[in-house]
Parts: C-alpha cells; sequence; structure tokens
C-alpha cells in the first residue's frame, strides 16, 4: 500500500474512533440513567456491547495501519 493511502485510511479510523468514543459515552449514560430508572436495560447493554466491539475492530486497524507506517 502507498504511505499516501494508508494515511488517509488512517485518518478516517481516527475520526471513526473519536465519534465511536462519543457514542459509547452518550450510550453509557443512557444506561446509567435507565438504571436509576429501574427500566430493563437489556437493548441497551446488547447495543454497548456491540458498539464497544466495533470499537475494539476499530482500534485494531488503527494499529494495523501505523504498523504498516513503522515496520
Amino acid at each position: 500500500m502507498y504511505k499516501d493511502a494508508i494515511m488517509d485510511e488512517l485518518r478516517q479510523i481516527e475520526l471513526d474512533m473519536v465519534e465511536g468514543e462519543r457514542r459509547l459515552a452518550e450510550i453509557e449514560a443512557r444506561l446509567v440513567e435507565l438504571k436509576r430508572s429501574n427500566e430493563d436495560t437489556t437493548k441497551v447493554r446488547a447495543e454497548l456491547d456491540v458498539m464497544r466491539k466495533n470499537q475494539l475492530d476499530r482500534d485494531q486497524n488503527r494499529q494495523r495501519l501505523l504498523s504498516l507506517l513503522h515496520p
């Protein structure tokens, strides 16, 4: 892969990771509110698990790209 292409992909992943962290914080806050209200948290917990997995995948992809830039 060319360095410019790797850098472009890395920039996009970084943006996606920032957005993912923002969304994770929102969902975690919603989960706290549901717990305080003694409401069912099943769906929100499932959504949070999926988002955490996606964020982990993004981070692994980011690490892969960084290793290509710095062998």
